[in-house]
C-alpha cells in the first residue's frame, strides 16, 4: 500500500453537521481499501479564483494509506459529490 495525501475544497455554506457527514463519507470510502491516518479541517479560506460561483471554500486534508487502484474510485466519488468544489490526491514519497 502507498501513502497518499488528499485535499478537498468543500462548499463553504455547509454547516458543521454537513462537514462531518462529508468527512465520514470519505473516511469510510478510504477505509474500505486502505487506512485513514489523519483528517484535518483546515477551515474556510478565500479562493484564488471563483469556483462554481463560490469565492471561498472549506479545506479538508486527508492523510491515508491505500492500494493504487482504489484512488480511481475515490476520485470518481469526489467528482460526483455536489458539496466538493475541487480536490487533489497526491502520492507521498516513502
Amino acid at each position: 500500500m502507498n501513502k497518499y495525501e488528499s485535499i478537498i475544497i468543500v462548499n463553504p455554506e455547509l454547516d458543521e453537521a454537513g462537514l462531518k457527514a462529508v468527512e465520514e463519507k470519505f473516511t469510510g470510502l478510504i477505509n474500505e481499501n486502505g487506512k485513514v491516518e489523519s483528517v484535518e479541517n483546515m477551515g474556510t479560506k478565500k479562493l484564488a479564483y471563483e469556483i462554481k460561483k463560490h469565492k471561498e471554500g472549506t479545506y479538508m486534508l486527508f492523510n491515508f494509506e491505500a492500494k493504487p487502484d482504489s484512488i480511481t474510485e475515490l476520485e470518481r466519488v469526489y467528482r460526483i459529490t455536489d458539496e466538493i468544489l475541487k480536490f487533489i490526491v497526491v502520492r507521498k514519497e516513502d
